[in-house]
């Protein structure tokens, strides 16, 4: 029997993209256009969907800051920066099993 942890796990790391938007956040605060810019071939609908998605099992947090016109960041929460030793063992692996 799977571990009901573990599937839940999968659930969300397996999901398109969700890892793409966390290893950019692994390099600190971004804006939405800074991630967008980043990832080719990922549109706005999709990463919004994610970052809301991201947020919402508490691996992104979203801040708002006042001004004209407000600025919105996306950064790692304890949650997510717990992710990074996980996700540099796939890309290990990746790097030794995946052909391009």
């Amino acid at each position: 029997m799977i571990c009901p942890k573990y599937e839940a796990a999968f659930s969300i790391l397996g999901k398109r993209w969700v890892g793409v938007i966390i290893k950019v956040l692994f390099d600190g605060t971004c804006r939405f256009k800074d991630i967008n810019e980043r990832i080719p071939n990922l549109s706005q609908k999709v990463l919004s969907d994610k970052l809301k998605e991201l947020e919402k099992w508490g691996i992104v947090k979203r801040d708002c800051v006042d001004g004209q016109p407000v600025k919105i960041t996306y950064s790692l929460t304890d949650k997510g920066r717990d992710l990074q030793p996980v996700l540099e063992s796939v890309h290990g692996w990746a790097n030794k099993w995946m052909d391009q």
